[in-house]
C-alpha cells in the first residue's frame, strides 16, 4: 500500500496564461523622472530588432531584454522602448544619449 497523499492534485498548467508565460509580467518602478511600467522580454520571445535608448546598441533577436513606457497611462504604443536590463538599470547615472555622425567632432 502506498502513502496517502495530503494535499489535492492540482494541474499546473491550467492557471497559466499563455500571453503572461511569452510577455512576462509588467511591474510598476519608480524612477526620478517618474514611474514606468517595465516587463521583461525573453531571449525566445525577442524575434525583433530594437535599438536601445540607453546605448543606442542594436537589442538583436534572441537577447533577452525589457520593455518600459510611462506608467501614467496616457501613452500609447509609441512610447514604448526596448532597452537593455543593464542600461536600463544605470540610466540614473547616465547622460542622454547623443547620436552624432561620422564626420562630427568627437568631443565639443
Amino acid at each position: 500500500m502506498s502513502p496517502r497523499r495530503n494535499r489535492p492534485r492540482r494541474d499546473e498548467t491550467a492557471n497559466l496564461d499563455d500571453d503572461r508565460v511569452r510577455q512576462g509580467v509588467a511591474s510598476v518602478q519608480q524612477w526620478t523622472d517618474g514611474a514606468w511600467q517595465v516587463r521583461g522580454i525573453g531571449a525566445g520571445a525577442s524575434v525583433k530588432t530594437y535599438r536601445c535608448p540607453g546605448c543606442d546598441q542594436e537589442i538583436r533577436p534572441g537577447v533577452a531584454h525589457l520593455v518600459a513606457w510611462p506608467a501614467d497611462g496616457l501613452g500609447d504604443l509609441t512610447d514604448r522602448r526596448h532597452w537593455h536590463s543593464g542600461c536600463w538599470r544605470a540610466r540614473d547615472r547616465r547622460g542622454p544619449a547623443v547620436q552624432r555622425g561620422r564626420s562630427a567632432p568627437r568631443y565639443g
